[in-house]
């Protein structure tokens, strides 16, 4: 597999006309023709792993320890990767997936517009008010970026994101800060728990019932919208067609059934949450299609919208519907006949046996053969949240603290938020009810991620970071390149080429190419001998406050770092 494809013309497709090209589906921005270089079909001729869940029993060490945390953390750092590699698989995967006991405090009030409550406190029991709605909805996207910026050693955070690019809403239409936190707060108790239980909750959440208009769905007018998505996007799916508006999986008729037992539910503003009213529920009993064993689902008041929901759950295909994201997520894009047979299907067996808890499916899958397969490592594009927390952690760029400065602390933050958001991934409003086209559209898939606005909008991201960084009311936020190259061994500091090894596996994940290196080296030290970078750090070394000495060194790493930052590669996890 060439993992540098996606910045290679396809010469099948650079010699086709020009009508050929596809149009991707309107991100936030702009929207955009698909480049005529991307995948117009799926890949076929890549060479494709045949590997199985059997237990991964390889080498243990560095290069697995940092596969397995940039595929479950938002960039991990050095000290992570080292304490992962210095430990075992199994170790690390129960730090992965252990659940923390505590929850995080709320997000608060950062901004003298919203006069409810106090600076740093929190808004989420407030009354709403459509004047205090902007500051409010920026301090809950900009509270979500912190958890994943702080998330540790944790996967909690990454299968949040996972749930939320899954059971979509978007901030902007429920029009409700509160009730967007009422769901983030739901997704991340259930992150790492029940996918059949999550799904029942989500369904009666006040966010999702605004969101697909569930709270105008009545007797006699239900409305379909929650129905569809639930049938189409968040459990079952489709299937193939099998006659207009009918498919394999469910029917148009099941479509109809469903919205009618989800009929008599409201969301509540004040306080917020959701609650049933009988008189707006259909209470005829609700055929299902030969899709569904032409159950039937008989009136069952506030708690039937529970029997749908064991219904569908009752279907093989919504195990491996689930089973096919998480892994579309977490490992690669293409699904063929092999990894069908021998990883998803198995996965749904496993999710199914162990009534829809997502633990052990993911522990299997971390833990297999297939997920440490040599193709299956550096086969991913970085996703906008992946690349700008990913940078900020591996970096170990400093924030403000809540107890030094609360208020720049989610400045912060949101200007993190604003660069994902021009990289096309704006957290808390994914483009549409099916989430970011990168996770589902075929046959682009990741390839959406890089286009020519977002790849020139990354190159200016690490340049900033790099050099200047990011100020606000007087704090600065950079990479400290001098802080991290002294965090590591001293030898490895003082020697050019081990020094750039150790950049290298921090930050790329497949080995580069000799020349690769030497342009590395060759930025590092323009014509210079290789002692040349010994003196100068060992001088700055013994004189860290001298001017001209830092700066030398300083000028040299950031140059180098730029250069490593620009490679292909650095996308790529």
């Amino acid at each position: 597999m060439n993992r540098r494809h996606f910045l290679q013309r396809n010469t099948a497709v650079l010699n086709a006309p020009a009508t050929a090209a596809a149009t991707a589906p309107t991100p936030p921005g702009p929207p955009e023709t698909v480049s005529r270089y991307a995948n117009t079909k799926l890949p076929t001729t890549l060479a494709r792993t045949t590997s199985t869940l059997t237990p991964y029993t390889g080498t243990w060490g560095y290069a697995q320890a940092a596969h397995l945390l940039r595929r479950t953390l938002f960039g991990p750092t050095r000290t992570e990767i080292l304490t992962a590699a210095g430990s075992t698989l199994t170790a690390t995967l129960n730090t992965l997936l252990t659940v923390p006991t505590t929850a995080p405090d709320p997000p608060v009030n950062v901004s003298t517009t919203d006069t409810s409550v106090a600076l740093g406190t929190t808004w989420t029991a407030q009354v709403f008010d459509q004047n205090f709605e902007g500051v409010r909805r920026a301090s809950l996207r900009d509270w979500w970026l912190g958890l994943q910026l702080g998330q540790g050693t944790s996967l909690l955070e990454k299968m949040t994101l996972f749930w939320h690019n899954h059971f979509v809403i978007e901030f902007s239409t429920i029009n409700d800060a509160r009730m967007g936190y009422e769901y983030v707060r739901l997704l991340r108790q259930h992150a790492l728990g029940n996918f059949k239980q999550l799904t029942k909750d989500v369904t009666v959440t006040p966010a999702m019932l605004r969101f697909l208009n569930g709270n105008q769905s009545i007797v006699g007018a239900p409305n379909e919208n929650y129905g569809r998505e639930l049938l189409e996007l968040f459990t079952v799916g489709k299937g193939p067609l099998i006659a207009a508006g009918n498919y394999t999986n469910y029917t148009e008729a099941d479509v109809q059934a469903a919205a009618k037992v989800l009929t008599g539910w409201r969301d509540q503003a004040a306080p917020v949450g959701s609650y049933y009213t009988a008189s707006r529920h259909d209470v005829t009993t609700k055929v299902f299609s030969s899709a569904f064993g032409n159950a039937s689902i008989a009136p069952n008041g506030s708690t039937e919208y529970q029997d749908l929901i064991n219904l569908i759950f009752q279907q093989v295909e919504t195990a491996r519907a689930i089973v096919r994201k998480l892994y579309r997520f977490f490992v690669y894009y293409l699904i063929d006949t092999q990894v069908e047979t021998d990883i998803i299907r198995p996965l749904a067996t496993l999710l199914i046996s162990n009534n829809f808890e997502i633990a052990p499916v993911l522990r299997t899958l971390f833990s297999s053969e297939h997920f440490f397969d040599v193709l299956n490592v550096g086969c991913l594009i970085k996703s906008p949240l992946d690349f700008t927390v990913g940078l900020m952690r591996q970096m170990e760029v400093v924030f403000p603290t809540a107890a030094t400065n609360q208020v720049v602390q989610y400045g912060m933050w949101d200007y993190l938020n604003g660069l994902t958001s021009l990289q096309q991934q704006y957290l808390g409003d994914p483009p549409n009810v099916a989430g970011w086209a990168a996770y589902y559209q075929t046959p682009q898939y990741h390839e959406l991620w890089i286009n020519a606005v977002t790849l020139p909008r990354r190159n200016q991201v690490t340049d900033l970071f790099i050099s200047t960084g990011y100020t606000r009311s007087s704090v600065n936020i950079r990479i400290d390149v001098l802080a991290l190259t002294q965090s590591f061994p001293a030898a490895t500091a003082a020697d050019c080429n081990l020094l750039i090894a150790e950049y290298v596996r921090l930050m790329v994940p497949i080995s580069l190419t000799a020349n690769q290196i030497t342009f590395l080296k060759n930025t590092l030290l323009p014509g210079l001998p290789d002692f040349e970078w010994t003196v100068e750090w060992q001088q700055y070394l013994a004189a860290p406050t001298n001017t001209a000495k830092k700066a030398a060194v300083t000028t040299k790493l950031q140059a180098m770092l730029r250069a490593l930052m620009g490679l292909a590669e650095y996308h790529l996890s």
